[in-house]
């Protein structure tokens, strides 16, 4: 596709790796998809996913660590991806536990928001990928 007829946009924030840039990146999405109808699915998906980087991987617990979102958005679907610093010894994973649980349900409940969740392994760190597509049923979703 001819790159001045692409309909893909995609921005990118970096983020230092404190507690509070969370809402950083709450805010900076929902102005970004301002008047989408998968606004409310996507803060959510980039609370969770951008506070889980700074909890379980150096982008929180090192000096200097950092983590970087992007949107990707198409008439029909959002791409939202959150990279960590790495150093948390294991990949994300999707679990579904019980309604007890107080920690580790975060990812479970991303994979009900979302089509898809992908997680992407490299040497640097972790990248978890959401997409969430327009019109889309919650009870049609699948991860």
């Amino acid at each position: 596709m001819h790159e001045y007829t692409s309909t893909l946009r995609v921005w990118g924030l970096t983020c230092p790796g404190f507690p509070e840039e969370v809402s950083r990146a709450r805010r900076w999405t929902r102005d970004i998809l301002q008047g989408s109808p998968l606004v409310d699915d996507a803060e959510l998906i980039v609370s969770e996913l951008s506070a889980n980087a700074i909890l379980h991987t150096a982008s929180g617990r090192l000096p200097g660590g950092n983590f970087h979102l992007s949107v990707a958005l198409t008439p029909h679907m959002v791409a939202l991806s959150v990279t960590d610093d790495g150093g948390a010894g294991s990949a994300p994973k999707v679990e579904h536990l019980d309604q007890e649980a107080e920690h580790g349900r975060g990812l479970g409940m991303v994979s009900v928001l979302a089509h898809r969740v992908v997680v992407h392994d490299s040497d640097r760190g972790h990248t978890v990928m959401a997409e969430l597509i327009v019109g889309l049923h919650p009870e049609a979703r699948s991860c």
